[in-house]
């Protein structure tokens, strides 16, 4: 396989947007959620749902310019934004795993170097924050387009990490040999049909529709925790809560989290500020979800704009 040539303008707009790229198709970017938790104290949904602890989380990827789909609401760069142009699909010469863990590492360090003189940072965080222990391998791109996925994730549990794998479920084979699960599964359904599907995803491969139901069959043979998380859109795809519970209903998924749209990065060429909902909306949506899949609301996080659906009574913590 030859490698496959990135065009410099696209490294470099990845590069203006903060990310920091690892190798030859990785990248590691500055969370939010990071600063507010060194600067401010306060830490994202998913330390509040699941016990992980934002300042020591790396949010990474192995494929920062391949996806399987065009999502209208990613954030990521995608072909043919800001006039440039490359084949999502067409897969590079592949990084073994355990460099771009070691990369992965590495550039948060850089990141968190800057915060080492800050006057607002918690000195006790930066200290833990230096030995990171949780790994959300869901930043841009498609993960299960790795072909070493399930040895990168083995790389991080071997470094004491957690994992979340972020996945939009158009390659069940790919999750369905995986040589390790992660330590959670979330496998995004941001439409109710297939008409929907094709209008909100934008898929690029054949028959993703089909191919996300496959996934969504295979969810309840892995002993990982799993999530389906639904990214809500104002007027595009939070209409029909009935029909996404007949998808939910097939997976008997540990969770399910709607979550609004957020009206940031190269999405706000593709949507509105009023495609994002509110809190309130994704709330309503989450009332009716539930009473459709017998799941009760057991957490939410107003600020993020999400509510945690489950048949637990609370959510499992995995601490980092």
């Amino acid at each position: 396989m030859g490698t496959i040539q990135i065009p410099e303008r696209l490294i470099r707009t990845f590069k203006a947007q903060r990310y920091h790229i690892v190798g030859s198709h990785s990248a590691v970017k500055r969370c939010h959620w990071l600063y507010e938790s060194l600067t401010r104290g306060r830490h994202c949904y998913k330390q509040k749902f699941y016990g992980i602890e934002t300042h020591r989380c790396v949010q990474m990827t192995p494929t920062a310019f391949y996806c399987t789909m065009k999502c209208l609401f990613c954030w990521r760069v995608q072909s043919g934004d800001l006039g440039i142009e490359w084949v999502e699909t067409k897969a590079p010469t592949w990084d073994p795993p355990e460099e771009i863990v070691e990369g992965c590492i590495k550039a948060q360090l850089q990141i968190l170097s800057g915060y080492k003189g800050n006057p607002k940072a918690d000195l006790k965080k930066y200290s833990e924050a230096l030995s990171p222990r949780h790994a959300a391998i869901s930043l841009a791109g498609e993960p299960t387009m790795y072909p070493d996925l399930g040895d990168l994730i083995s790389c991080f549990h071997e470094r004491g990490f957690t994992t979340f794998l972020v996945s939009n479920g158009t390659l069940p084979e790919a999750l369905s040999n995986l040589s390790e699960e992660p330590t959670q599964l979330y496998v995004s359904v941001c439409a109710y049909d297939k008409r929907s599907f094709l209008r909100t995803c934008r898929p690029q491969i054949p028959n993703a529709w089909e191919r996300l139901n496959e996934t969504l069959s295979l969810l309840n043979s892995f002993r990982c925790p799993t999530v389906i998380r639904i990214t809500l859109v104002k007027g595009l795809n939070m209409d029909r809560p009935d029909l996404y519970a007949r998808l939910i209903e097939r997976t008997n998924s540990t969770y399910v989290e709607p979550k609004a749209y957020m009206h940031v990065g190269m999405s706000t060429l593709r949507l509105k500020f009023k495609n994002m909902p509110t809190h309130e909306e994704v709330r309503k949506f989450a009332v009716q979800l539930a009473n459709e899949i017998g799941y009760n609301i057991i957490d939410e996080s107003e600020e993020s704009r999400v509510v945690l659906l489950s048949r637990l009574k609370e959510p499992i913590k995995l601490r980092s």
